[in-house]
């Protein structure tokens, strides 16, 4: 059976999205032609306005609604210490444990040649200028523990200390297991990991 050009055109749509096989992005546009058309036109409108109304903040590269972002406007932060993620996904997890008063910086990935993916491609030089801009004490990276986690943490780590010998940079500790993605951990899980963190 020919199904019509409409449905095939939002089945290919879904199945570009991570995580999407065929059969789900099938079950994706079948659910949506039973919900009512209001719904439907509001769910297009966010899609929509999702990368006219978001930036990217210039200090921490977190997505937001304005620049700087809320966190980095925000003058009860400790401005003396920047927590560094691949992903603002990550920010939104750290958050949500609230026990973390410092800034992020956001890499928005991680170093892996299988990918082509260098330090060239991640907002690294960014982070550097921040440490070297003054007033920074203490850098934690908090990469996934995974291999392209690792050996990006291991990179910043060499940058860093060649750039100061005043800041001092620690690794998230304990509670994150290797393998594993922050977004994906709970909030007692990455609270153990920023209260268990050790120099690198």
């Amino acid at each position: 059976m020919k199904i019509p050009r409409v449905i095939g055109n939002l089945i290919e749509s879904f199945e570009k999205l991570p995580g999407i096989g065929p059969k789900t992005a099938q079950r994706l546009t079948f659910y949506l032609l039973h919900v009512p058309q209001q719904e439907l036109e509001s769910f297009a409108q966010n899609l929509n306005s999702l990368k006219k109304e978001t930036v990217l903040c210039s200090v921490c590269k977190n997505v937001a609604e304005g620049d700087p972002c809320s966190i980095c406007a925000d003058p009860t932060r400790d401005k003396s210490t920047i927590m560094v993620v691949e992903q603002p996904l990550d920010i939104l997890a750290i958050e949500k444990t609230g026990k973390y008063k410092g800034l992020y910086h956001a890499l928005h990935g991680a170093i892996n040649p299988l990918e082509n993916i260098g330090p060239e491609e991640l907002f690294i030089d960014a982070l550097i200028k921040r440490t070297r801009d003054g007033g920074v004490h203490e850098i934690i990276i908090s990469t996934n523990p995974t291999m392209e986690g690792d050996a990006t943490a291991m990179y910043i780590s060499r940058q860093l200390k060649g750039q100061s010998a005043n800041v001092k940079v620690s690794r998230l500790g304990v509670g994150i297991p290797t393998g594993a993605d922050i977004e994906y951990a709970d909030e007692s899980t990455i609270t153990q990991a920023i209260e268990g963190r050790r120099i690198v």
